[in-house]
C-alpha cells in the first residue's frame, strides 16, 4: 500500500492529521470571509436576485463539468500534491481578485469568472481532501467520524461562526480586505499540506491492469457508484439537500436586507448562526451516532432540515430567524460527519477519487441549478418561496430514500467495503 496511516494506533491524532487539520482550519477560516462578501459585494453592483445568484452558481459549476475527471487524476496523483498544488493556484486567483476590486475594475461577470475558477480547484482539493483523511486516520467508524468532526467543527467555525462576520466587518471598512484574507489563507493552507510526510498515492488493485484511460477509469468509478444502492440512496438526499440549501442561499443577502430588514453586519451575524448549532453538532457527531443508529440520522436529519427551513422561510422577526438558522446548522452538522464517515469507511482506496467526483457531480452538481432557481423563484414568487420550496423538496426525497437506506443495510455495506 503506498498510502501511509499517520494516525497511531492509540486513536490520537499524529502529526500528519494535525497539519491536515491546522490546513483545514486556515482555508475556511478565509473562505468564510471570502463568502460572506462576495454576495455583498455583488448586491452592491446589482440588486436583480438572478445577477446575484448567478455569481453563486458560477462558484459550484465546476461541480457539472470536472468533478468526473478530477476525481479520476486524484486517483492517479500523490493526493497532497494535488492539494497544495491547487491551494497555490487559488491563492494566485483570489490574489489578483483582491487588485480588481483595490482598482476599481469589478463586475458581475469578473465575480462569476473568479468563482468558476476557485471552484474549479475545488473539484480537485476536495476529492484529494477526503482521501487524505483515511490515509492518515484509518478506516475505523469511530476515528472517522472523529476525525471528520474536528475537520466538519473547523468549517463551520471558518465559513459560518468567525469568518462571516468578520467578511462583512473587513467589506464595511474597505471592500477588498476579505479578498486579500482569502488569498493569504490559500497559501498558508498550501504550506502546511505541503509539510505533511509520505506519499499519498492511492492503493494498488490486488490485480493491475494496465494503464487505461481517463475515461475507463472515471467509468470503473460511476459502475461502483451507481451498482451500490445505499450509496445511490444517500446520493439523492445529498442533491436533494443542496439544491434546496442553495436555492435559500443564493438570495440569502436580499432576504436579510428586504425581509428580516439587517445591514451587512447583520447579515455576517445571520450568516453566523448556523455555526452556534453547527458546531456543537459537528463535535457531537460520534457520540450521537454511537447511540443512534446512522440509517436514523441520515434519513431524519433531513426530515428535521425541511421543518427548520420552512420556519426560516416563514420568519418575520430576526432573532427567530437567527434561531432556525442555528437550528440548521445543528441538524446538518451531525448529517454531514455522519454521512461522509459512512461513505470513506465503505468506499474502497483506489477507487476513492473517482466514487468521490461521481457523487459530487451528481451531488454537489445540483447546487448551481439550485442557485439559479432559487433567483427565478425568488424574482416570481418573492424572497420566501425558496426556502418553503425547498422545505418540501427535502421531505419527499426523505421518504423516498427512507426504504434504502436501512441499519441492515450499511452493516452489510461495512463489511463489504470492497
Amino acid at each position: 500500500m503506498a498510502s501511509r496511516r499517520l494516525w497511531p494506533a492509540s486513536g490520537v491524532p499524529g502529526s500528519g492529521f494535525r497539519r491536515l487539520w491546522a490546513a483545514a482550519t486556515v482555508s475556511t477560516l478565509g473562505d468564510g470571509m471570502y463568502l460572506a462578501a462576495l454576495p455583498l459585494l455583488a448586491a452592491e453592483l446589482t440588486r436583480d436576485p438572478l445577477a446575484v445568484s448567478v455569481v453563486t452558481s458560477a462558484g459550484w459549476l465546476p461541480w457539472l463539468l470536472f468533478a468526473l475527471p478530477a476525481g479520476a487524476l486524484v486517483d492517479r496523483l500523490d493526493r497532497r500534491r494535488v492539494m497544495w498544488v491547487v491551494d497555490s493556484v487559488r491563492a494566485l486567483v483570489v490574489g489578483v481578485l483582491t487588485v480588481a476590486v483595490v482598482a476599481g475594475w469589478v463586475s458581475i461577470p469578473l465575480l462569476a469568472v473568479a468563482g468558476f475558477l476557485v471552484g474549479a480547484g475545488q473539484t480537485l482539493f476536495e476529492n484529494a481532501a477526503q482521501a487524505m483523511v483515511v490515509a492518515v486516520v484509518g478506516r475505523d467508524p469511530r476515528r472517522l467520524e472523529r476525525a471528520n468532526g474536528q475537520l466538519v467543527a473547523s468549517l463551520t467555525v471558518g465559513q459560518q461562526l468567525v469568518g462571516p462576520p468578520a467578511g462583512s466587518a473587513a467589506f464595511a471598512v474597505t471592500a477588498w480586505l476579505p479578498f486579500l484574507a482569502d488569498a493569504v489563507s490559500f497559501g498558508v493552507s498550501a504550506r502546511l499540506v505541503a509539510s505533511i510526510r509520505g506519499r499519498f498515492r492511492a492503493e494498488e488493485a490486488d490485480d493491475p491492469s494496465p494503464v487505461r484511460s481517463l475515461r475507463a477509469e472515471i467509468a470503473e468509478g460511476l459502475r461502483f457508484l451507481f451498482r451500490h444502492r445505499l450509496l445511490r440512496a444517500a446520493v439523492l438526499l445529498v442533491s436533494a439537500s443542496n439544491l434546496a440549501f442553495m436555492a435559500g442561499e443564493a438570495v440569502l443577502v436580499l432576504f436579510a436586507a428586504e425581509e428580516l430588514g439587517l445591514g451587512s453586519r447583520g447579515y455576517g451575524l445571520l450568516l453566523a448562526a448556523v455555526a452556534v448549532g453547527g458546531l456543537p453538532g459537528s463535535l457531537l457527531a460520534a457520540r450521537v451516532g454511537g447511540r443512534v443508529p446512522p440509517a436514523r440520522l441520515i434519513v431524519g436529519g433531513v426530515l428535521a432540515g425541511a421543518v427548520v427551513m420552512a420556519v426560516f422561510g416563514l420568519a418575520t422577526d430576526p432573532w427567530v430567524a437567527g434561531a432556525a438558522y442555528a437550528a440548521t446548522g445543528a441538524v446538518w452538522g451531525v448529517w454531514n460527519v455522519t454521512l461522509l464517515s459512512l461513505r470513506q469507511a465503505i468506499v474502497p482506496d483506489r477507487l476513492m477519487g473517482r466514487v468521490v467526483g461521481a457523487i459530487r457531480l451528481v451531488g454537489f452538481g445540483t447546487i448551481p441549478i439550485g442557485a439559479l432557481l432559487g433567483g427565478l423563484a425568488a424574482r416570481a414568487l418573492g424572497l420566501r418561496a425558496p426556502y418553503l420550496l425547498g422545505a418540501a423538496v427535502l421531505a419527499v426525497a426523505a421518504l423516498a430514500a427512507a426504504p434504502h437506506i436501512t441499519t441492515p443495510a450499511i452493516e452489510a455495506a461495512r463489511s463489504e467495503p470492497g
